[in-house]
């Protein structure tokens, strides 16, 4: 069995960690970057060993039922994320200075924050995936300041164009960036962008598959 570590694209990474990993339970996390002089495959076979990863879902299932954590890794260019779930395991010594819990410390990366929250109302916790609160206020100061020097075409294709995948929380921020782009054009009497021009629910693609283009921010 080979396990796949390696993801392909921004939106394959994201979406693997906070769908397959996050949201079933994984909330113990450290990340790191692997130094250019290094092999990545090597650090990838060599965590990948050291804390017992390459194992079937019975393993894994087994130890669960027994009261031990199971370890992920996930890793895109040089950057890596180790994720446990509760249980014992030594992981949780070897990583202790650097531990993190995603449900008090969010998971950035490329923009994206990765965290979990509870449901609105209350209730059960939830994975949530929005654009990083520093990354979000940058966008949305940057369509404001176009936002009466541009066409509504303009400024439509520009927000399709974005390269965040379209989780919820997202679709919420970018409804609050157009917002913002109408709260000026509506007081100087122009054309208002229309909401219903976003991008859909998001995509799904496969995280270890063919590289993709378009892993830039924004």
């Amino acid at each position: 069995m080979v396990y796949s570590c390696e993801a392909t694209s921004v939106a394959g990474f994201v979406q693997q960690l906070a769908v397959a990993y996050v949201a079933h339970g994984y909330y113990f996390y450290v990340t790191g970057r692997i130094p250019d002089r290094k092999d990545p495959a090597r650090t990838d076979a060599k965590l990948i060993a050291q804390y017992g990863i390459d194992v079937s879902k019975f393993v894994r299932a087994r130890r669960k039922q027994a009261g031990l954590a199971n370890v992920q890794y996930l890793r895109f260019n040089d950057f890596f994320v180790l994720i446990a779930n509760h249980g014992e395991q030594p992981f949780f010594e070897a990583e202790a200075r650097q531990l993190r819990d995603i449900r008090v410390n969010p998971l950035h990366f490329m923009g994206y924050s990765i965290s979990v929250r509870p449901e609105r109302g209350g209730g059960k916790n939830h994975v949530s995936v929005r654009i990083q609160q520093q990354v979000y206020g940058e966008l949305k100061a940057r369509f404001q300041n176009a936002a009466l020097h541009r066409s509504v075409e303009t400024l439509s294709q520009e927000l399709q164009e974005l390269s965040f995948e379209n989780y919820a929380p997202v679709r919420d921020q970018l409804r609050g960036v157009v917002r913002a782009i109408n709260g000026q054009r509506q007081a100087a009497g122009l054309e208002l962008v229309p909401t219903h021009g976003l991008r859909g629910k998001r995509r799904s693609v496969k995280p270890f598959g063919p590289r993709m283009d378009g892993n830039r921010i924004g």
